[in-house]
């Protein structure tokens, strides 16, 4: 099935300064794509216009003040046109395109809820816990599902550990592909200090929200399977009969 026209990309972003550039860059090349929101979460540096000049096809929403990350998505999806919902953060860098079309066109193909794009040169404390995982921001899921977990208490950066819920809570079949792409670290953006103290207060939130016992269920169960394409998973049926024909005549 032909993915394109069937899916809405969101942005948020608050004082990203040109690495949303880069983002959009991409993103607005991507034909898989029909609809890109840009939700400006109260930015103060002036990007927002400049976007509006450099993409005109880009829709742009913008928030009074800033709300955080859960508040734009929320906000913003209410504009949202189509049944597939694509969650971009605003600071990735070498994105693939290649890769994002795979994602987009693997939720059509498959009969999946929820397709993540796994930070495959995440840092190793980062997949320690598979954060590469359970925190990416790429993730592709139906409109009705964003819906649902955001009529749900969530704010700030709760919103992909509330996604993770309400996909095991309601047995949804979830796989991830691997993405090149990886997010600029607070202490990038802010210096160490600050940074530091908010990737902490950002972490503390996130498990204080899911409860521990819930946080390494994720880590044991959640999005285990990659996916993998119907000529991907003939060749591996193929694969296993002849292997076990073989064993049957060495038997």
């Amino acid at each position: 099935m032909n993915a394109s026209g069937q899916t809405t990309c969101i942005i948020p972003f608050y004082n990203e300064g040109h690495r949303i550039f880069s983002v959009l860059n991409v993103i607005t090349k991507i034909k898989d794509i029909s609809q890109i929101l840009c939700i400006d979460d109260g930015s103060t540096d002036g990007m927002a216009d400049q976007i509006l000049q450099y993409w005109p096809q880009v829709e742009l929403v913008r928030l009074p003040n800033n709300q955080g990350k859960t508040a734009a998505i929320r906000h913003g999806l209410q504009y949202a046109s189509h049944e597939f919902v694509l969650l971009m953060d605003a600071d990735l860098q070498f994105i693939n395109p290649a890769e994002i079309s795979f994602a987009i066109q693997a939720m059509q193909q498959q009969s999946a809820d929820m397709i993540i794009l796994r930070r495959i040169k995440a840092p190793w404390f980062v997949k320690m816990d598979r954060g590469d995982v359970l925190f990416s921001g790429e993730r592709i899921l139906r409109r009705t599902d964003l819906k649902a977990i955001l009529e749900n208490q969530i704010q700030g950066y709760q919103l992909e550990i509330a996604i993770n819920n309400h996909m095991l809570e309601h047995k949804k079949e979830v796989y991830w592909v691997p993405s090149s792409a990886f997010n600029t670290f607070k202490m990038q953006k802010m210096g160490r200090l600050e940074g530091f103290v908010k990737e902490i207060n950002m972490f503390v939130d996130i498990i204080f929200f899911a409860g521990l016992q819930n946080y390494l269920r994720q880590i044991a169960t959640f999005a285990r399977k990659p996916f993998k394409s119907p000529a991907q998973q003939k060749a591996e049926r193929l694969t296993k009969t002849r292997w076990l024909e073989y064993l049957q005549e060495i038997g």
